[in-house]
């Protein structure tokens, strides 16, 4: 018995030796203290010199590999590595926590560094993207991340001197990274010719962004912005590890094993050689050095510690020393004095002296030690060598006295006799040896028994025996000296042995898991005086057991430190100390053994606070010492709440089943029904398994949850509100402090938390992302503020959240055991306590984590369950409930006393301002003094209290309480059994509310002709209800048996009730006695009929497939129905009493004659122009429509038609209650549905009259009333939009611009390096021979810069220095819009081209870029609150979303200075479509383009996400706030119209519903503009303006354009509306429209554009203009007074724009495109000054040599000569079919090359006039090379190696203008002219 319990004393850990120097650097620190910090194995280890004492830090779980202290030098963070590591931040005074980070990086933490003020820390991940990490580590938050490199990262550091710049280095590379809003954007360090590429192992940064990096050959790099400008060479001979800056300068250390110090500007100061120093040794490697003031800290390979005072820098202190490389396992204890000796594979055997905590003593030996062993006279050590050889050394002087190989393999284990005479030696070869001491170890003998190598001795105290384990497990003895195994057990038995370090055999049996592989445990030591046992296993843990321990699974306290596996593990020779050591951290430990009776005075070393969990598992056994559960209890814990399918499932379900069923929905299907139902009230309460969720609200009104329902009851009215928003069961509810919110948590494979507002019902916020299965409880903390929440995953995790920002602030695992409640300290917002299954656990916030310590219960009481726990009335006081019926107080984490409360568990727990209510099982209510010495009162739950106002019966006295709440002079009560109390303080109780008890709710019954209803479950009651204003439970009675179904008789008088044991009985309906009960069957009785009219028969249908027939007048059966193969689930009869419909679990549709019961064949199309009395059957062609998509994973269960015939109501497995339209023909009809059912609707009754649907609850034993609200009857309602399971095919419309947009796939300039899109392949690049005679044609490779020069030969010219962007002609607006906007008051418009953002000042045409984005712009807009003035956001296309440089990202900046605020890198593949900013400014919507069609909203000033979701499985194209929200926000898109509210982190969504128009459809939408009170109008396909109200539609402005409406704005100053749609110009319409507040009067505005037809894409609204962007990418502004149109921007509208010419002399130039356009620009008026309509795409474009004539090659093989004067056509030609690729005048103007795709040139002689006949062409050549070429990836020009980002995937022309002013730039698909301006040198 006793060994079933921990032992109580204690291990406490007192020195560790040893410092972790391999695999790590930067690791050894100076405090603000003046200790030193610095981690060995799993510890964080803070040493002070000056007193010569450690501190240790013990957060971490594994092996502790980088380390960073904060800049004031207290704080420390550590990372460790692991399958999912964290990082530590804590103080190095007090070695506590501060915050914990985790849950981002896997493997491991490999470098970490903080920034200037500390407010920041940066961490590198050791994954394969070596990820970086960016945390606010206070709040525990994540702030960015990006992959860091391909390879591994050495050292990262922020630059001190310029915020938000960090570097870091690594293997041959160099980043220098800017951290902008969320994004880290790398650049790579540029090597250059100044040094070799390598790698950089170690960096520090300094003033004038310069950057000092130490590398691997020995060299210093500096760098000064991203490129090397010098280095230092052999600053050191070998790799340099360690930089370290500190006020006077840098310190460096090397493999080399020197430190040099260096001056600021890092000049040398000196050199400290530490091989040279009195302890140094050849191949000493400096890992880690820092450098304060004049102290210099060294860390070495060798896990070594120097201290170097700098003016005595030749006389280097060794404070620190341990084993190094390879395992540690030789460990032996001196037997009399305080002495431990290690040895190691680092070929070192050292002695360590316990008491000065210092190594005293140390050899080298030639091969590595495995074992040692001291005699008892302490004179000899012997050493076992890996080798097999054995050696013997003086302990004195460390001389060898004797050196015996008689082995080959490892010596793994020996040890001397108790009487010193012998030395047993135990080999891996399996044999043991024995040697005799004084005979100068002479062989006596060896042991051969076992078959495996040897792993542990011991001997008898009589020397007379050997006891051996080896690998196999197995335990063998032998006779001493002669090592004959002794066979007999017998003899063994009373041998009584000197030691034991065995880990197998009877007395330490209970050290081994119950299910354990035989080699993890590596030690044991037994201590036989205090009878404990240590033992040391594989996974790096220290346990402590009770000695003798006989039965597996025993209890124990474990230590953790070490960090893989622990080697080995003794006692000192006086039990003071146990010694510990780790085999690959080479660390030894030391620990204080503190035995039971010290513990009591040692109470402040309460367990050492971790995040492991440092006291005892549980074991899996029996536990003897505690009590049963109670059988509450037990059937709570057995509870699971997993579902097959949750509701999260549903989309990703249908979509699969929608695939498999495309074929058979063509038929056109009805609409939903016109009447809708509303619940109206809702009869249960959940106190079958759950605690404390019972409150009255401020207003007196009480709150409590029932299946998927929250409900806010009025006791004076009798009513019921709802909230409506949870769609599975609901577990834990909890209220805010001021009463008015209510936090509930439910179930879900995602679950979440929902907090919402008593009166209003609405939600506030939504939690969600961090639990799984469920959230079993919550509470807030005494601010409000924050919330505690707990789930009902493996690991039962408890998270901390800002409730009102939706965000995490803390998480960690609970508990291995079901947690029940969880509580916030009312004093301390950062504490909390979780209580439940045999645990309470008090906890604090630190950071991202929590740390828990469990309550210390000391002698005072066992391990209970908790059932419910309060604060007390100071921080450190709390109270808990057992599910024995004591009250626990608790001072701080420790038991100060229990009292006995209750009989049986204490349930509920309710703190008052002068004391305590419980409540418990016993059904007793306590109310008790504030420190729980007194009962005060006591109030028993019995009917006899009962007042006459109660709503109900109470079915039992006592019964269990659940819940308990005070206030308004009452304390309100809930109960197992499902009822709500109110105890009056006087006494008397009324019953509020009550439901069903446990157990499933099958039966269901309306009344003929009374709105009441019976209900009959598997709770052993049958009970009337009364529907009519007073909503109480009018009748009960105990049944035998569970019940399953009921019926009254047409004359109501009589009520017959199926129960599961196969019989039924009839009682009557007023006074519920027995008239007659019959009992024919063995199985459930599943449905029981009366036949209409007379009632004269009685259906029963049972489970066993039979349907029985009786005479209700005779009670005889007059006939059975046989022939169903399956179980009877309904029945219904005929109008006549004839005929039986049937339904069966095998999904058959039967009929049967009555009252005989035979069957009949009725052919379905009879089947429905029969008269049916009652419909509840779900089969059949009348309702097939009822069926879902998902009909394979969720079963109809129950329906009910109304008795007008018209509409049918069904419940499913999935809670859901629908209306369809009747008959549902056809599949997958259309229906309303409606979610308050957690999980399976068991039945659904309309009453008599249909004014009242009655819908039962079968798991959550809740009885729904719902009221019908007839078709007319329009108001607010809560209905889950008509959805059905398949859209219906009917599309809202075509248009080609439209369908375009949508199937447009964006090239991503990143992957695009080779997707150029050519009709056959440019002629100059194909492969041909180029003969002798032709130019080579230039390659791809970047231009050698005298090629620029090509243009005009013979001038001399000066080398043209940079380009500078000066000019942009185009507007994306064939695929984007609402992207061009006034700023400035309507001096500037904003828009994009490109990837670049263009302020154009609209007097003088002049523009200014923003650059940064790296890859198409696809949506802009502008912040319109006045704070944020010019402030603009643009989202870009991108690949994958892994957060690197060329993922999709949202840019906000500033339109006046183009500075980025902040950088947005998004989860959206592909790339952002659409962007708006909230009315405050604050919040940033974007959309992306993924197959989700994502929808996140950003605080984009922190670069924080708030909230994400997938948007609509179809293209989303505009998505905005409302102009008054910063919640409230509308998409539209392909088909679909959303309303959003943001609550919180959570999205809800509303789709548009359409039912309040006749006929309205949904189309696609286009745009979306708002209005007051709600209004929101969206433009169609069609060209109809659609109005919505909240989110139902309300009116369609028909035809507001004749085309789709592509652009809507709505302005802010006086909520008028511009619409822009596709239209072809007319008298009265035009393209652009200014409409009043509600859309119903407008005027129109035409475009004189001189187009066929207008088709506006984007308008925006300033004073008296209106901007316009068009698809034709001009952007027009047309004055609302005049209508005068003025062109601001011309660009071509479609691409690529292949055709590019410069005049000889001017600064004109041509350009031509696939738009069939040629254009005449002019750079100096920044003007498009002419176009030309060719009709056909245009190739190519050339001046003649006196530009007088312009050439142009098209598409169609067709060339043009074009006067330039009047571009009128001088002549054209077509000699060939396919494209003219390059065109040519020659230099003298008299012949033109053409040049087509047909590899040919033609020749054509102009002097003889337009008529163009072909002189001579040659075939098979490349045509012309053009004067300068591409860089080889196609989208940067290279003038002199420079790289000009601009243009999107690829440019397909450039020219320079004459005088090389300009450069001119085509873009291929951005169809953009870029006009560099060129800047030469000066001569």
């Amino acid at each position: 018995m006793a060994a079933r319990s921990a032992p109580s004393c204690h291990l406490r850990l007192e020195w560790v030796y040893g410092y972790r120097g391999h695999q790590c650097r930067n690791n050894l620190y100076y405090t603000a203290a003046k200790e030193i910090v610095y981690f060995v194995a799993g510890v964080g280890v803070v040493y002070s010199p000056r007193e010569h004492r450690q501190k240790f830090y013990r957060g971490h779980s594994d092996d502790i590999i980088s380390l960073a202290l904060h800049p004031e030098r207290v704080l420390v963070a550590t990372g460790q590595v692991g399958k999912e590591p964290y990082i530590c931040i804590w103080d190095s005074y007090t070695v506590q926590t501060v915050s914990v980070l985790k849950d981002v990086h896997t493997h491991g933490v490999a470098c970490l560094a903080f920034d200037l003020d500390g407010q920041r820390l940066v961490s590198v991940g050791l994954d394969s993207k070596n990820a970086v990490c960016v945390w606010d580590w206070k709040r525990g938050k994540m702030l960015s991340m990006a992959p860091g490199h391909t390879d591994r990262i050495f050292d990262i550091s922020w630059d001190l001197y310029q915020p938000n710049k960090l570097v870091s280095c690594g293997v041959k590379h160099i980043k220098f990274w800017s951290l902008c809003g969320n994004a880290l954007t790398p650049k790579r360090g540029v090597f250059g010719k100044t040094g070799d590429l390598q790698t950089i192992l170690c960096l520090a940064c300094a003033r004038d962004e310069l950057t000092y990096s130490g590398a691997l050959n020995g060299d210093i790099y500096v760098w000064k912005g991203i490129n090397l400008i010098r280095t230092i060479q052999g600053a050191h001979t070998a790799g340099i590890f360690s930089m370290n800056a500190c006020e006077e300068g840098f310190a460096t250390g090397g493999r080399d094993g020197c430190i040099r110090l260096w001056d600021l500007t890092f000049k040398p100061i000196t050199v400290i050689d530490l091989r040279e120093a009195d302890q140094g040794y050849k191949g000493l490697s400096v890992r880690s050095v820092c450098w304060r003031g004049d102290h210099i800290l060294v860390g070495t390979q060798d896990s070594e510690i120097f201290e170097i005072v700098v003016h005595e820098r030749n006389r280097p202190f060794l404070i620190m020393q341990g084993h190094c490389e390879g395992e540690l396992w030789a460990l032996a204890i001196h037997p009399t004095k305080p002495l431990a000796v290690t040895g190691s594979d680092d070929r070192s055997v050292r002695i360590w002296s316990l008491v000065d905590h210092a190594l005293i003593a140390r050899c080298n030996m030639e091969e590595p030690i495995r074992c040692a062993a001291v005699n008892v006279d302490g004179i000899h050590l012997a050493l076992g060598m890996k080798d097999g050889s054995l050696t013997v050394l003086r302990v004195r002087d460390m001389t060898e006295v004797v050196h015996i190989k008689d082995r080959k393999e490892a010596i793994h284990e020996l040890k001397y006799s108790p009487d010193g005479t012998y030395l047993a030696v135990g080999c891996n070869d399996s044999s043991v040896d024995i040697y005799g001491v004084a005979q100068r170890y002479k062989k006596f003998g060896e042991c051969v028994g076992s078959l495996s190598f040897i792993t542990h001795l011991d001997w008898s105290s009589d020397s007379r025996y050997l006891q051996t384990n080896d690998g196999n497990g197995k335990r063998l003895f032998y006779r001493m000296p002669g090592g004959k195994e002794v066979a007999n057990k017998e003899e063994i038995k009373g041998v009584h042995w000197a030691s034991w370090t065995c880990v197998s055999g009877l007395e330490v049996n209970g050290i081994w898991p119950k299910y354990s592989d035989v080699n993890d445990i590596n030690s044991v030591d037994g201590n036989y005086i205090g009878q404990v046992l240590v033992t040391a296993d594989d996974y790096g843990i220290v346990k402590l057991f009770r000695y003798p321990c006989l039965r597996k699974g025993a209890k124990f306290k474990k230590y953790i430190g070490h960090s893989a596996h622990v080697t080995n593990v003794r006692w000192s020779h006086d039990y003071q100390w146990v010694i510990s050591i780790g085999g690959a951290d080479h660390s030894v430990f030391q620990w204080k053994f503190i035995p039971e009776r010290k513990l009591k005075d040692a109470l402040h070393i309460a367990p050492q606070e971790s995040l492991a969990d440092s006291n005892s598992d549980e074991s899996d056994s029996d536990l003897s010492d505690v009590p049963e559960l109670d059988s509450e209890i037990e059937q709570e814990t057995q509870l699971t709440y997993r579902r097959q399918v949750y509701k999260e499932d549903l989309p990703h379900l249908k979509e699969q089943y929608k695939e498999k069923q495309k074929s058979g929905t063509s038929k056109r299907r009805e609409r939903a029904p016109g009447n809708s139902i509303r619940l109206h009230f809702v009869h249960g309460y959940r106190g079958y398994d759950c605690r404390s969720n019972l409150f009255y609200t401020q207003t007196g009104e009480i709150v409590y949850h029932v299946a998927a329902v929250g409900v806010v009851y009025n006791r004076q009215q009798n009513t019921q509100r709802f909230y409506l928003g949870h769609d599975d069961d609901v577990l834990c509810l909890a209220v805010h402090p001021v009463r008015d919110l209510v936090a509930t948590g439910q179930v879900g494979r995602d679950p979440s938390i929902h907090i919402w507002d008593t009166e209003t019902t609405k939600p506030l916020s939504i939690l969600k992302g961090y639990h799984q299965y469920g959230v079993c409880a919550v509470d807030f903390s005494a601010d409000g503020r924050r919330l505690a929440s707990a789930g009902l995953d493996d690991g039962h995790t408890v998270v901390l959240w800002d409730w009102k920002r939706g965000e995490r602030l803390s998480v960690t695992r609970g508990s291995k055991d079901k947690i029940f409640v969880v509580k916030m300290n009312p004093y301390v917002p950062d504490k909390l306590m979780t209580a439940g299954i045999k645990h309470i656990k008090f906890w604090r916030r630190a950071g991202g984590g929590l740390i828990g310590r469990k309550g210390y219960i000391g002698t005072l009481g066992k391990n209970d369950t908790m059932m419910s726990a309060v604060y007390g009335w100071t921080e450190e006081m709390a109270f808990s409930g057992t599910s024995t019926g004591d009250v626990c107080i608790w001072r701080d984490i420790f038991l100060v006393k229990t009292v006995k409360a209750h009989d049986g568990p204490v349930f509920s727990m309710h703190a008052l301002e002068k004391g305590f209510v419980t409540g418990g099982k016993d059904g007793v209510v306590a109310l008790w003094d504030d420190s729980f010495e007194r009962c005060l009162k006591t109030y028993a739950i019995k009917r006899a209290a009962l007042a006459p106002g109660s709503k109900g019966l109470l079915l039992e006295d006592n019964p269990s309480i659940r819940a308990i709440s005070l206030g308004h002079g009452h304390i309100l009560v809930g109960t197992k059994n499902g009822e709500i109390l109110e105890v009056d303080k006087s006494g008397p109780i009324t019953l509020l509310v009550q439901g069903h008890m446990e157990g499933e709710v099958w039966g269901l019954a309306t009344h003929p002709y009374l709105p009441i209803c019976a209900t009959v479950s598997d709770d052993k009651t049958l009970r009337i209800w009364d529907l009519s204003p007073s909503h109480c439970m009018l009748a009960v009675r105990k049944l035998k048996k569970g019940g399953r179904c009921c019926c009254f008789s047409p004359d109501g008088k009589a009520l017959a009730v199926g129960l599961n044991d196969g019989s039924f009985l009839m009682a009557n309906a007023d006074t519920l006695e027995d008239l007659v009960s019959f009992h024919h069957r063995k199985d459930i009785i599943s449905d029981i009929r009366f036949s209409p009219g007379s009632g004269k028969y009685l259906a029963v249908a049972s489970h066993d497939s039979f349907i029985d027939i009786y005479n209700v007048m005779s009670s005889k059966r007059v006939g059975i129905c046989k022939g169903a193969t399956s179980y009877i689930t309904h029945v219904d009869w005929d109008i006549r009493g004839k005929l039986l419909q049937v339904n069966t679990g095998a999904k058959e549709q039967l009929f049967f004659e009555a009252p005989r019961g035979k069957k009949q064949t009725i052919p379905s199309g009879e089947a429905e122009k029969i008269g049916w009395a009652s419909w509840t059957s779900v089969l059949g062609l009348c309702c097939e429509g009822i069926w879902p998509v998902i009909g394979e994973v969720m079963d109809v269960t129950a329906s009910c038609l109304t008795s007008d015939k018209t509409v049918l109501a069904t419940g499913d497995d999935l809670g859901f209650v629908k209306l369809f339209r009747y008959p549902a023909k056809g599949k997958f009809g259309k229906f309303k549905r409606y979610v308050a059912h957690s999980t399976h609707v068991t039945n659904v009754r309309w009453t008599y009259d249909d004014s009242m649907l009655v819908t039962l609850g079968g798991a959550d034993m809740s009885l729904m009333v719902w009221t019908n609200e007839m078709e007319g009857y329009r108001e607010k309602r809560p209905c889950d939009s008509e959805e059905s399971d398949i859209d219906s095919e009917e599309d809202g419309g075509y248009d080609s611009d439209v369908t375009r947009e949508n199937e447009i796939s964006y090239t991503i300039r990143a992957l695009s390096t080779n997707i150029r899109p050519m009709f056959g392949i440019k002629p100059h690049l194909q492969q041909k021979e180029p003969s002798t005679d032709e130019r080579p044609p230039v390659s791809r490779a970047p231009p050698q810069p005298e090629k620029l020069q090509t243009n005009n030969v013979g001038k001399k010219k000066r080398p043209i220095e940079d380009l500078v962007l000066e000019l942009v002609f185009g507007y994306r607006g064939r695929d984007c819009r609402n992207n061009v906007h006034y700023l400035n008051d309507g001096d500037d418009i904003i828009y994009h081209t490109a990837s670049v953002g263009i302020l154009h000042n609209v007097a003088t045409g002049t523009q200014s870029f923003y650059q940064e984005h790296n890859d198409d712009i696809l949506c802009l807009t502008v912040n319109q609150h006045p704070k944020f003035i010019n402030i603009v956001a643009t989202g870009q296309v991108g690949d994958s979303a892994d957060m690197s440089a060329t993922a999709p990202s949202v840019h906000v900046w500033d339109a006046v200075n183009k500075q980025t605020l902040s950088i947005l890198r998004c989860y959206h593949s592909k790339g952002v479509c659409s962007v708006s900013f909230s009315a405050t400014g604050k919040l940033l919507l974007s959309v992306g383009l993924d197959p989700e069609h994502t929808v996140t909203i950003w605080r984009w000033q922190e670069g924080a996400k708030i909230a994400s979701r997938a948007g609509h499985n179809q293209r989303i194209f505009v998505a905005e706030f409302r102009p008054d929200s910063d919640s409230q926000f509308v998409s539209v898109g392909v088909k679909h119209v959303k309303f959003w509210t943001l609550a919180g982190r959570a999205l809800l969504s509303k789709k548009g519903l359409l039912s309040a128009l006749e006929d309205a459809r949904m189309q696609t939408m286009l745009a979306v503009a708002f209005g007051a009170n709600n209004l929101t109008f969206t433009g169609t396909v069609s060209g109809d303006v659609c109005v919505w109200k909240d989110h139902v539609l309300c009116r369609i402005v028909a035809r507001a354009h004749n085309g789709p409406v592509f652009a809507m704005y709505t302005t802010l100053r006086d909520g008028l509306i511009v619409t822009g749609g596709k239209e072809r110009p007319s008298k009265e319409g035009g393209a652009v429209k200014l409409w009043d507040q509600e859309l119903r009067r407008c005027r129109a505005f035409r475009l004189e554009t001189g187009q066929a037809s207008d088709c506006v894409r984007s308008v925006c609204r300033g004073k008296g203009k209106i901007l316009v962007g068009t698809r034709n990418a001009e952007i027009i502004e047309v004055g609302e007074k005049n209508a005068a149109c003025n062109v601001l921007v011309n660009g071509h509208m479609d691409g690529p724009v292949w055709g590019l010419a410069t005049h000889p002399s001017r600064d004109f130039f041509l350009s031509a495109a696939e738009d069939g356009t040629v254009r005449l620009w002019d750079i100096a008026d920044r003007k498009m000054l002419n176009k030309v309509n060719l009709g056909h795409a245009a190739r190519t474009v050339c001046y003649s040599p006196e530009g007088d004539m312009v050439a142009i090659g098209m598409k169609n093989g067709e060339f043009i000569i074009l006067l330039v004067s009047s571009l009128k056509i001088w002549g054209k030609k077509r000699d060939r079919r396919c494209a003219i690729h390059d065109i040519r005048f020659s230099p003298d103007s008299r012949f033109l090359a053409v040049g087509s795709s047909e590899n040919s040139v033609d020749f054509y002689d102009l002097t003889l006039g337009p008529t163009l006949n072909r002189i001579s062409y040659c075939k098979d050549i490349p045509s012309f090379v053009l004067q300068m070429d591409f860089s080889a990836d196609g989208r940067h020009l290279q003038a002199k190696h420079k790289r000009f980002l601009g243009h999107s995937p690829h440019v397909t022309n450039i020219r320079f203008t004459s005088g090389d002013r300009h450069v001119i730039s085509a873009g291929g698909d951005d169809c953009s002219l870029f006009v560099w301006k060129c800047v030469h040198m000066p001569h």
